[in-house]
């Protein structure tokens, strides 16, 4: 059964101000009420909300380092110097490193590889492999993306082999910084960039902004990198404010009109072609694909060139003949196929497991070890065990004779913090406060798990364990005209910091037509109205939620809460409700 969850509705914006913001934009008032419950509070600022501009990102010098970032680039691009773009496997760091090997690419450089760590053989961020590789390949700069923030060690042996880095990352240090020529992270304690929430693709564009001021190349050049940029953004789950927001928006309109040649073979692949592309269209399909490579175990020469893991998705990404780019689109995603197959036959192992454990199923976290399972999917097991038993998850397996994995963690419970006090145990670590990854010997594990969930039974409200759906506001289905819609769209990009609405209606219910859907019938479909006006009948979906099926297709009333989205099918546009809980009326 389903975690029963808590209906939270959000407090009214102050009246005045929602009255203003509703005349001055000449707006339902349910939508000037949103804006007010997000902070803006004034038609100036609503405008900016509305209207993000390019002429609002931060000047790139004001990042700690960037002087001196763009004089290394300049000199290794000067004289012809050979320079290795390297980062991270999954979305954020190919698509970062995309980026800075396409802009590189473009002023003519040549001199220039790319390098993505194995997931299985070097693990995550910087590796002597990778830097020994440079060297043996005659390079002399490393640029990394969205790593290398607390590879103080490595840093220090690229420079005893002549080898020079500069850090590309936006998480957080450690107690201090490594002695690379240039750290670009605006998480740096002493760094003062006024938007500290860049993604590391995020942090690579700066790089080339600044690099593009310092040598008067148009921002064009720039601007037609955004598509990469938005897929960071929403694939990284950054908050979707500020920066990110102007980035993500002017990211999403050249997705739409003219991606690159690799970005367009998944939109293809994903049958986004002939759809206005949206966040979650980059969150549930695209961005998936591209990390599906970096999941995937796959072996390769360390001078080979083709096609393979991390390294087959910046091939991708970075390339510019549309049939190759329809190629690497289709391992890709025959990479996407072979992942979900996996993480579904793993996800049900640890139910099994944990089902079969009482002591287990009734901690309020779950640390779970299984030595045979796929190091490239845990993570995703751990979130899918988090939406059936809602608590602080760590989910191990082993790699290279240690034990490693992912954690997870629910809103408001600082997992970093948790693995953090365990650190004397660990190899190594690194994350944020809702995720992270980990690394310890074997004979570890028993251990990390009592200590682990002791500082879980702690640390955690009691609150945190019940899954929560924050309602912004209650909404009859005669509001959902056309006009809202429209304005109700302009509040996009949504993500954290600026998420889908989340409206309440009471008292609907379903003429008999529901039913069950998906590969194994765990999905409902419906039309919703309420009352008996046709014009409040709205076609509706429930991901994941059989449970009331009977007794809504009986006709019986229901409440529910949801986002609007806007369903595109050959050509005609029509909302749909998503829904995200149901509640009988009793």
């Amino acid at each position: 059964m389903p975690i029963e969850k808590n209906w939270v509705v959000k407090k009214p914006g102050d009246p005045e101000k929602v009255a203003r913001l509703a005349s001055g934009l000449k707006m339902s008032p349910l939508l000037a009420n949103l804006l007010v419950q997000r902070g803006i509070e004034t038609l100036e600022e609503a405008n900016r909300f509305f209207n993000p501009t390019l002429d609002d990102l931060h000047d790139p010098f004001l990042m700690k380092d960037m002087e001196q970032a763009v004089e290394r680039v300049t000199r290794a691009v000067e004289r012809g110097e050979k320079i290795m773009v390297y980062g991270d496997y999954d979305v954020d760091g190919t698509t970062a490193v995309a980026l800075v090997y396409t802009f590189l690419r473009r002023l003519g450089h040549k001199n220039l590889i790319f390098y993505i760590p194995d997931r299985y053989t070097e693990g995550y961020g910087v590796s002597i492999k990778g830097i020994d590789y440079a060297k043996r390949k005659g390079v002399s700069l490393i640029i990394t993306l969205d790593c290398g923030i607390k590879a103080n060690e490595k840093v220090d042996y690229a420079n005893k082999q002549g080898v020079d880095f500069i850090i590309c990352d936006h998480h957080l240090p450690g107690d201090s910084i490594p002695a690379a020529v240039a750290v670009l992270d605006p998480k740096r304690g002493d760094c003062p960039y006024p938007f500290k929430e860049l993604s590391g693709c995020g942090v690579g564009f700066k790089l080339v902004q600044a690099y593009s001021l310092r040598h008067g190349i148009p921002f064009a050049e720039c601007e037609r990198l955004l598509d990469l940029a938005v897929v960071s953004i929403a694939s990284d789950i950054v908050p979707l404010v500020g920066e990110n927001r102007i980035l993500a928006h002017y990211g999403l309109i050249r997705l739409n009109e003219k991606p690159s040649k690799g970005l367009n073979s998944i939109i293809r692949i994903c049958g986004l072609d002939h759809h206005s592309i949206t966040i979650d269209d980059i969150v549930f399909k695209i961005g998936p694909r591209i990390n599906a490579a970096g999941r995937m175990r796959v072996d390769r020469d360390d001078d080979s060139s083709a096609p393979s893991g991390g390294h087959s998705a910046v091939r991708l990404l970075v390339e510019s003949d549309e049939e190759e780019a329809q190629e690497f689109g289709n391992i890709i995603d025959t990479y996407n196929q072979d992942r979900k197959h996996i993480d579904r036959s793993v996800t049900q192992e640890a139910h099994d497991f944990i089902e079969s454990h009482p002591d287990l199923k009734n901690r309020k976290s779950t640390v779970i070890y299984n030595p045979k399972w796929m190091k490239g999917i845990v993570g995703i097991v751990a979130s899918r065990l988090i939406e059936t038993y809602y608590r602080p998850t760590v989910v191990l397996t082993k790699s290279n004779g240690f034990a490693t994995g992912s954690a997870r963690s629910v809103p408001g419970f600082d997992l970093y913090q948790a693995v953090e006090s365990c650190a004397d145990l660990l190899e190594n670590f690194g994350g944020h406060m809702y995720a992270a990854g980990l690394t310890m010997k074997p004979e570890n594990v028993e251990e990390f798990t009592r200590r682990f969930n002791d500082y879980v039974e702690e640390h955690i409200d009691p609150e945190m364990l019940v899954p929560q759906v924050e309602i912004d506001s209650e909404l009859l289905f005669s509001d959902i005209t056309p006009a809202f819609r429209a304005d109700l769209c302009r509040f996009q990009p949504f993500g954290p910091g600026n998420t889908a609405p989340v409206f309440m209606t009471r008292g609907v219910s379903n003429n008999g037509d529901a039913k069950l859907v998906g590969a194994d019938l765990e999905h409902l479909r419906m039309d919703l109205m309420q009352g008996q006006k046709p014009n409040t009948v709205i076609p509706a979906i429930a991901f994941g939620q059989p449970t009331h099926y009977e007794w809504i297709r009986s006709g019986r009333a229901i409440n529910t809460c949801y986002t609007i989205v806007e369903n595109q099918y050959r050509g005609v546009v029509t909302p749909q409700l998503r829904i995200k809980d149901i509640k009988i009326c009793s």
